[in-house]
């Protein structure tokens, strides 16, 4: 084959490839995002703030606020959800002179501030990122759904003769949903949802595939607060992933 000939020959490969290359790309991705949706049939269409991360577990090794970022994130693919970010809640915090939410009535107090109708607050309190990685979330969502009446003013609340006491019945009565669970990867019914999660994820874009969310601290964790997400917005309790989950 002389240079001209091969010349023409790359010219044409990269020609197909132009022309086919973007139609298939955006079916995958097409196809992608909509695997990633997360039902959200029991509350609705809702604005919700996550608060960073209470650190429970005595384990130093990872960073509340980014692991809220990561709660947040996937937060984002439940159906009808918008998401206020993360950065907004620390700075509303940093206002107040608080660096996390300490009470269900101050988080009630800060979605109102938000303007978000529920916020979630969640706590670690396992951590164990290494193989078989095992990590402990306790989840709230204080808040109420759009249209709700009788809402719950905190600020009143703080000011009145009674305010921890009536605070903190306002505030149990304001619980959306919520989740206890412990996530040990070393159980078979937890890889097995891993992999489940895996195959609507990028695992096929690693050389670890699946894997790839058990090795990684990061993926890890993103998986425990996909679980997480779905547990509160579906109240989904898979007998068989429940084998491997410690309330």
């Amino acid at each position: 084959m002389t240079k001209r000939e091969l010349s023409r020959c790359l010219l044409w490969c990269a020609t197909i490839v132009a022309l086919t290359w973007p139609a298939n790309s955006g079916c995958h991705r097409q196809h992608h995002a909509e695997r990633l949706v997360i039902s959200n049939q029991a509350l609705g269409p809702m604005t919700i703030a996550v608060a960073p991360a209470i650190n429970l577990s005595g384990s130093a090794d990872f960073d509340s606020n980014r692991f809220a970022d990561l709660m947040a994130s996937e937060l984002s693919y439940g159906t009808g959800i918008s998401v206020i970010p993360v950065s907004r809640v620390l700075t509303m915090l940093s206002a107040r002179g608080l660096s996390g939410v300490e009470s269900p009535s101050q988080a009630l107090e800060l979605a109102n501030l938000l303007g978000a109708n529920a916020i979630l607050v969640f706590s670690v309190t396992e951590y164990d990122p290494y193989d078989p990685p095992s990590i402990g979330i306790t989840a709230q969502l204080f808040g109420k759904r759009p249209g709700q009446g009788g809402g719950l003013d905190p600020i009143a609340l703080s000011r009145s003769a009674s305010a921890t006491e009536d605070s903190r019945r306002g505030a149990s009565k304001r619980v959306l949903a919520q989740t206890q669970r412990v996530f040990d990867a070393s159980h078979d019914a937890i890889v097995r949802d891993i992999q489940r999660f895996a195959a609507q994820r990028d695992a096929d874009d690693s050389p670890y595939g699946w894997k790839k969310y058990v090795v990684s601290q990061q993926a890890y964790v993103r998986y425990c607060c996909y679980a997480t997400i779905r547990d509160l917005l579906t109240g989904w309790r898979n007998a068989d992933l429940a084998d491997g989950v410690r309330d």
